[in-house]
C-alpha cells in the first residue's frame, strides 16, 4: 500500500512537471511594468511635461505629415470668409508630393546649397572657436576682457545682429563699402551678387556661432589634466604633437556634441537667411527651411502640402545624419 501511494505521488509530480508552471504562478513582469512600479513617483512628476510636449510638438508633426500626403493649398483648405464657412476640399494624393520634390531640380539644388552652407559654417566656426579657445586657455593679460568681447555676439539677440550686418553690407551707405571707398576700391554688391551673398551669409552665421563654440571648447580644454602636457613635454613632444595626441582626444566628447548641435542649428538657420537676403538674389541663398516657409507664406496660392513635404524631408535628413553620426562615434569608441 505504501509503495502504491509513493508511485501515485511520483506520477502526479511528473505530470505537474510535464504540464509546466501552473496558471497561478504567473509570468514575471516586463521591464516597463517593473519601471512603472518602482519609479511611479518620477513618472508622475514627468507625465505633465511629456503630455505638454506631446501636444505642442506631436500634433503639428502629425498634422504636417498628413498635409504632405494631400494637395492642400490656400484655396481648398477649411476657412471662413465673413459669415460663410467653406469646408476643406483637398484630397489625399499619397506620396506624389515627395516624388515631385525628390525628382525636381528645385529641391536638389536647394539641398546642395544647404549642405554647402552647413558644412562651411560648421567647419569655419569649429576651427575659429578651437583657435580662440586655445588662446584664452593660456594665461594672458586681459583674458577676462577678451572673453567678454568674444561672447558679446552670443549675448545680442540674433535678429539685432543680422540687421546690424545688413546695414554694414548696404551697397550705397554701408560701412564696409565706405571703408573700401577710402582705399580707392569700388563698392562690392555684398547682398546683390549671388556669390557675394553666399559668402556674406556664411560670414554672419560664423560670427554668431563662434562664441558658443569657443565657450564649449574652452570648457573642454580646462577639463584636460595639465599633468598630461607636462609629461609629454618632458618626453620631448613638440606643440603640434601635444595638440594632436592630447588636446584633440581630450576634446572629443565635447567636440562631438557641439558639432552635432551646430550642424542641426545651421541646417535650420532661418533668421540669418531670411532677415539678411530673404533667400535672394533670386533663390541663390535659399536653404531648405526658408524655401518651405516661402511655399507656405509667400507664394500665391500658399502651398501647404509642398511646405509640409519639405518640412518632413528636412526632419528625415536630420534624423539620418544623427543616426550616421552616432554610428561613426560608436565605432570610434565614444558613447553618445
Amino acid at each position: 500500500m505504501a509503495v502504491h501511494t509513493s508511485q501515485s505521488v511520483a506520477k502526479a509530480a511528473g505530470d505537474d512537471v510535464a504540464r509546466g508552471p501552473s496558471r497561478g504562478a504567473g509570468t514575471p513582469p516586463g521591464k516597463l511594468r517593473r519601471s512603472l512600479s518602482t519609479h511611479w513617483y518620477a513618472w508622475t512628476m514627468v507625465a505633465p511635461v511629456v503630455i505638454v510636449i506631446g501636444v505642442i510638438i506631436g500634433y503639428p508633426l502629425v498634422r504636417g505629415i498628413y498635409l504632405s500626403l494631400t494637395d492642400a493649398n490656400e484655396r481648398n483648405v477649411e476657412r471662413s470668409i465673413g459669415v460663410n464657412h467653406l469646408p476643406a476640399t483637398y484630397e489625399f494624393v499619397g506620396l506624389d508630393n515627395y516624388a515631385d520634390a525628390l525628382t525636381g531640380s528645385q529641391f536638389l539644388d536647394t539641398l546642395g546649397w544647404t549642405l554647402v552652407w552647413t558644412v562651411s559654417c560648421v567647419s569655419i566656426t569649429f576651427l575659429l572657436g578651437l583657435g580662440l579657445a586655445n588662446i584664452l586657455n593660456r594665461r594672458i593679460a586681459g583674458r577676462s576682457v577678451y572673453r567678454m568681447m568674444l561672447i558679446l555676439p552670443w549675448a545680442i539677440p540674433g535678429f539685432v545682429s543680422v540687421f546690424a550686418w545688413r546695414f554694414l553690407y548696404n551697397e550705397d551707405r554701408g560701412f564696409l563699402n565706405r571703408l573700401l571707398a577710402g582705399g580707392g576700391i569700388d563698392a562690392v554688391p555684398w547682398l546683390n551678387d549671388p556669390t557675394m551673398a553666399k559668402i556674406s551669409v556664411i560670414a554672419v552665421n560664423v560670427w554668431l556661432g563662434v562664441p558658443f563654440m569657443m565657450v564649449a571648447l574652452l570648457g573642454g580644454l580646462q577639463s584636460i589634466d595639465s599633468a598630461q602636457y607636462e609629461a609629454a613635454e618632458m618626453d620631448g613632444a613638440n606643440a603640434w604633437q601635444r595638440f594632436r595626441h592630447i588636446t584633440l582626444p581630450g576634446l572629443r566628447p565635447v567636440s562631438s556634441t557641439v558639432i552635432l548641435l551646430s550642424t542641426i542649428w545651421t541646417f535650420n538657420m532661418f533668421p540669418v537667411i531670411f532677415l539678411l537676403t530673404r533667400g535672394g538674389p533670386g533663390d541663390a541663398t535659399q536653404i531648405l527651411v526658408t524655401q518651405a516657409y516661402k511655399f507656405s507664406f509667400e507664394i500665391s496660392p500658399r502651398d501647404y502640402a509642398q511646405s509640409s513635404t519639405w518640412g518632413v524631408l528636412i526632419l528625415i535628413l536630420l534624423m539620418l545624419f544623427a543616426a550616421v553620426y552616432r554610428r561613426v562615434l560608436r565605432k570610434q569608441g565614444d558613447v553618445w
